[in-house]
């Protein structure tokens, strides 16, 4: 069954008037599998949120979670619900952040996933708004992420911090060679796909992988360069 099938299935549970808040309670001790549709609720539905905040009520926001999900046309619809349930929803941006926080436990690496989706999804149509900063600032402190996460992630994404090698990998400008070293393998440990199928992120979702593993090798490669 496919991914967009499980979230038609989950959402299908939802009771009169119960909106995507009652999801992330229900998925809070999910197995691995169901995981994978708690991910992709949490990505869309606080997209959608974001989407609200940045006031660009033109926005495609299907179009704009292909830059994270293959998404075929059957399954559009499916997606697209995600996305009114959660603008229809009167809880905010906040509550949600603070739900799926709960729902992924202590799982920092997934919630990193999480966040790396929102940043795609923030910059797909080639602008990156200071509301969308100040709103994935806020969900990074829901989710109990420190500066340096925040700035990792930000830095492959948006144009005045991309050129920094340093950030992407997590690491400071006066860090050693085996520093950098350390940050590169840990890094491209976490990013294989069996270690992000086990996070929850789904086959569906594994471009964002393939991308992530090209920003932290060049990264790598810059910083090689620079002190050879």
């Amino acid at each position: 069954m496919s991914i967009w099938s499980r979230i038609t299935e989950a959402l299908s549970a939802l009771r009169q008037g119960e909106g995507l808040s009652a999801v992330f309670d229900r998925l809070r001790t999910a197995s691995a599998p169901e995981r994978s549709v708690a991910f992709t609720i949490a990505v869309l539905a606080l997209s959608a949120k974001m989407a609200k905040a940045d006031g660009l009520v033109t926005r495609n926001e299907v179009s704009a979670a292909r830059e994270v999900f293959t998404i075929a046309p059957r399954d559009v619809a499916g997606a697209a619900r995600v996305f009114n349930l959660a603008r229809q929803d009167v809880a905010g941006y906040e509550e949600y952040a603070r739900r799926i926080r709960a729902m992924f436990g202590d799982g920092k690496e997934c919630l990193c996933d999480l966040m790396e989706g929102l940043f795609h999804i923030a910059v797909a149509d080639g602008v990156y708004h200071e509301a969308e900063d100040a709103f994935l600032r806020r969900v990074a402190e829901i989710f109990e992420l420190d500066e340096r996460d925040f700035r990792r992630l930000r830095s492959r994404f948006v144009p005045d911090e991309a050129d920094d090698p340093y950030a992407v990998l997590g690491v400071s400008r006066d860090a050693s060679a085996d520093e950098v070293r350390r940050a590169w393998k840990q890094l491209v440990r976490e990013s294989h796909p069996d270690a992000m199928a086990a996070r929850g992120v789904p086959p569906e979702a594994r471009q964002m992988a393939e991308k992530r593993l090209i920003d932290i090798n060049r990264a790598f490669r810059e910083i090689a360069d620079e002190v050879a």
